[in-house]
């Protein structure tokens, strides 16, 4: 019996134990369908290929590029974006597509060295040298090729860029998203500094080092995210090589207990398993009638399954019903919310594009990874950001009483802070994404972590099961990870889903403890194994982490995959947003953080290039806002000698900014600017004269004036207040 054989509408993300993962080989395309790669490809004298060979060297870098995510014979909405080929469809984009799949296939088969365009080129004839720069421009700033912590790669990403900074970008969050999006800008010509509120980085993954007894046994637990789901073109799969870390395997081994500590019953076992899976494709064959008929409509996946369990007397027998139970229980882990809350319709949106491959473990703990991540990166923690503020000139970010200033924000917050609002955006953000961010689930996962001084549980399964008689806590340390073969010593971690993982928030850690030991020594204690006191034990508590407020997103009743993509969306070319919950082929997933800081990274990029030069935005959209704000001035909000003056519409507190215009005559009118508080500007209309005015301003309060470039960032938010409250 396995964790979860969900053949139906099998379950992705970081959650779920997958024994027979889909091969890379599903995908079925002919030889047809790609080009040969037969005129592509350089012929040696005295070896030349055979068209048969070559073709299946074509194949298998075919494979490789579907394994990471490219279609089979179609450009991604990226690459079209990025204009790799003149026409879409064309022989060039069949071509294209052969090149792009030889440049990612040679990298990827040495991940330790910075692959050159000029290696690229070598064994690809010189008349297509455009279709190699054009395939290898994208694969290196979309971040496919050439990422990660070989020291070959950190030396040539961070060698200090040529040329003046393509922008400043301040990240919010030093988890997996944020981290490899400031690597990746770093390496891409922009300057970065990294906010972080907690003290440590790696947000939702976290290692904690465990130690007890005389003899010193220590191990590490994962208590955040843990497990590789899917090795085949998983970048941290490539990250772990880099390092030299061997990946360990989570065998498929994983026997069920029941409340009496008795081994399940085989037969009964894959009677239930079974019965499962037909439960969930009978739901997907009414979900999909329903769709046809009504689109809007949507009811709990719950739901949907417990009508389909009585309409066909699933699990009547009460062994039978424990069984289903620890089914569901798994199911509510791997979306981490209970089956009351899931999207009949879309809970599985996902499931197309998991990687194949075996699920692993990373010996030692993820945050080896994070550490490696973080090297380098100007990080500053214990900055927990209130307020983001934009407008069209750029971004200010207030995190613990200190501003920042940029060009661009990229957020990567958990949805569930998101939720929260504990992040102020000024101005607010688009109906439409603070829509996407309300109908999106953000569940809870929870795990005790024990230490114990010997491993009496068996050192050759990685997982094994337990179930309950009570329904309503089926989640209820139903599935625990033993990680003596990769921790470093003997190390149980019990998982606690769906209501139990709610409920469990509320009990003391003692008592958690305590329950964990009771089911071991049902577990055990009949076999006439002793079961140990522990050395340590940790319990999380992740939907009362003020950083997150829960573990990972879900598709909830109403939502559907494109919200994903809603909260991916940017805010004005200033606002940026990357995270697990912005990534709808891999949303819940440690991957699925990565890509989406490298998607990110890329489109910052993108939007930096597109800017006009210093020179050109001067003279162009520079000129353009100048314009704007002196109509605004036409009808100022007070007035006195050649002082104008715009407030803060949003704001009547005399510490609230305002905008001061001073119009300077001479041969040429010439107009300077400043920004100040309501009270200062009250106490320069009492004075008597421009001078003296102008002497108060810059000599008593401090202030400059200054041409309209000159002005800080926060003009820009005060500006587009104005504008929006003029344009009502």
């Amino acid at each position: 019996m396995i964790p979860t054989s969900v053949s139906a509408a099998a379950v992705t993300g970081l959650r779920v134990l997958r024994p027979n993962p889909k091969p890379s080989t599903a995908y079925s395309y002919s030889e047809t369908e790609l080009a040969t790669g037969d005129d592509l490809f350089k012929h040696h004298h005295n070896r030349r290929r055979r068209m048969s060979d070559l073709a299946k060297e074509v194949d298998v870098e075919a494979l490789i590029a579907i394994s990471v995510g490219f279609p089979v014979d179609s450009l991604t909405e990226e690459e079209i974006e990025a204009n790799v080929v003149s026409q879409i469809g064309s022989v060039e984009q069949a071509n294209y597509i052969v090149v792009r799949n030889h440049i990612l296939a040679r990298w990827r088969s040495n991940v330790t060295v910075w692959l050159t365009k000029d290696h690229a080129l070598e064994s690809i004839r010189a008349e297509h040298k455009n279709l190699v720069h054009s395939a290898y421009t994208f694969l290196l700033q979309h971040g496919y090729i050439n990422f990660g912590v070989a020291p070959a790669i950190k030396e040539v990403k961070f060698k200090p860029p040529e040329g003046f900074s393509k922008g400043n970008v301040i990240v919010i969050g030093a988890g997996l998203s944020g981290l490899i999006a400031a690597r990746q800008l770093i390496s891409l010509g922009l300057k970065v500094v990294v906010l972080e509120g907690r003290a440590r980085p790696g947000g939702r993954v976290r290692s904690k080092k465990m130690t007890g007894g005389q003899n010193g046994v220590a191990a590490a637990a994962d208590l955040g995210g843990s497990v590789l789901t899917g090795i085949n073109g998983n970048p941290l799969g490539v990250l772990a090589r880099q390092l030299g870390v061997p990946l360990h395997k989570v065998r498929d081994i994983c026997p069920l207990y029941l409340p009496n500590g008795r081994t399940v019953n085989s037969d009964i076992d894959s009677k239930v398993e079974a019965s499962f899976n037909k439960l969930l494709d009978r739901v997907c064959k009414l979900r999909q009638a329903m769709l046809d008929e009504v689109k809007s409509v949507d009811v709990s996946l719950g739901t949907a399954l417990e009508a389909f369990r009585h309409v066909y007397r699933v699990a009547e027998d009460p062994q039978e019903q424990m069984l289903l139970d620890w089914h569901l229980a798994n199911l509510e882990y791997a979306n981490a919310s209970l089956m009351s809350n899931l999207s009949m319709a879309f809970w599985d949106q996902d499931d197309p594009y998991e990687m194949g491959g075996d699920h692993c473990f990373i010996p030692g703990g993820n945050e080896r990874l994070i550490r490696a991540l973080a090297e380098d990166i100007p990080i500053f923690y214990d900055r927990m950001v209130e307020s983001v503020r934009y407008a069209t000139d750029g971004v200010l970010v207030y995190a613990g009483r200190q501003e920042y200033q940029g060009d661009m924000v990229l957020c990567t917050v958990p949805l569930g802070v998101l939720k929260k609002g504990n992040i102020e955006f000024v101005p607010e953000l688009p109906q439409r994404k603070k829509d996407a961010i309300d109908r999106l689930g953000f569940g809870l996962l929870n795990k005790v972590a024990i230490l114990f001084p010997y491993d009496f549980w068996g050192g050759e399964i990685d997982t094994f099961g337990h179930l309950t008689e009570d329904p309503n806590m089926r989640g209820e340390f139903f599935l625990f990870y033993s990680y003596s073969s990769v921790s470093g010593g003997p190390l149980l971690i019990a998982l606690v889903a769906g209501e139990a993982a709610v409920k469990f928030e509320k009990m003391s850690p003692l008592e958690s403890v305590v329950r964990v030991l009771e089911i071991l020594k049902g577990i055990f204690s009949p076999k006439g194994i002793a079961v140990p006191d522990p050395l340590q034990a940790v319990c999380t508590r992740w939907g009362q982490d003020q950083f997150s407020y829960g573990s990972y997103s879900y598709v909830a009743i109403g939502a559907s995959g494109d919200d994903y993509d809603i909260l991916a969306e940017s805010v004005g070319d200033r606002v940026f947003f990357a995270g697990e919950a912005t990534n709808k082929q891999y949303p819940a997933t440690m991957h699925g953080a990565f890509l989406s800081g490298m998607r990110e990274a890329a489109h910052i990029l993108r939007v930096a290039d597109r800017r006009v030069s210093p020179a050109e935005k001067s003279n162009t959209s520079s000129q353009e806002n100048v314009s704007v704000v002196d109509k605004f001035f036409d009808t100022p909000d007070l007035k006195f000698g050649n002082f104008s003056v715009l407030y803060d519409p949003m704001s009547t507190d005399l510490e609230s900014n305002c905008l001061i215009r001073v119009e300077l005559h001479g041969e040429k009118s010439l107009h300077l600017y400043c920004l100040t508080s309501r009270r200062l500007v009250l106490e320069l209309s009492k004075l008597e004269g421009d001078l003296s005015r102008t002497e108060m301003l810059t000599r008593d309060f401090g202030v400059k004036l200054v041409g309209w470039n000159n002005l800080s960032a926060a003009v820009g938010s005060l500006f587009t207040s104005i504008e929006l409250a003029r344009s009502v």
